[in-house]
């Protein structure tokens, strides 16, 4: 049998034949399915769906909050609120104040689960991972104390999407510091 190099066999991917060019009116290959359009989300979407996922493993008992971080367009750390390693999960008496009659914001200082940002950048740490230049994307904007972790871990943009407690101390601390700070709104 001789080389098929540089022949025009006509044939498609599935082998039938498709005359000279293998190609029909509109330069499909006959027999191919033409594909149409489809909905495929942004880079900013994609991440906060997937925050919005990992929000679902938060094991506080007054709210569920997820933060990823992203390089590169590349996933690197994620995080979601709730208590430390190795203590009982909120959800099942790890934490008196959110079992408790606290009021919404109120006695924070005894609460004793992390916030989401704070378990995403204390979980890069813990594995060696770099996150000077990232994103992080939250799905409630971030309090003073994330703020200053995310500014120490030289973090460059956040994107959140509803407003939590967002006060002008915070945002200004960030803005200071040069993150970006921007509401994703859908």
């Amino acid at each position: 049998m001789g080389s098929m190099k540089g022949k025009n066999t006509g044939r498609t991917l599935a082998g039938t034949r498709t005359g000279r060019s293998g190609r029909g009116k509109a330069g499909v290959a006959k027999g191919a399915v033409a594909r149409t359009p489809f909905a495929r989300p942004d880079w900013d979407e994609y991440f906060m769906d997937i925050a919005h996922v990992v929000a679902r493993r938060g094991n506080c008992s007054r709210r569920r909050v997820a933060a990823v971080i992203v390089k590169d367009r590349r996933i690197v750390s994620t995080g979601y609120n709730g208590t430390p390693r190795g203590v009982r999960n909120c959800f099942e008496g790890g934490c008196a104040r959110c079992a408790g009659s606290a009021p919404s914001g109120g006695d924070l200082g005894e609460c004793v689960c992390s916030h989401a940002e704070e378990n995403a950048i204390t979980q890069a740490a813990y594995h060696g991972i770099a996150l000077r230049g990232g994103a992080l994307y939250c799905t409630l904007s971030p309090c003073l104390m994330c703020a200053k972790m995310i500014v120490n871990a030289g973090l460059v943009e956040v994107v959140y999407e509803k407003a939590y407690a967002f006060s002008e101390t915070t945002r200004a601390l960030l803005t200071e510091a040069g993150v970006r700070i921007r509401r994703l709104a859908r």
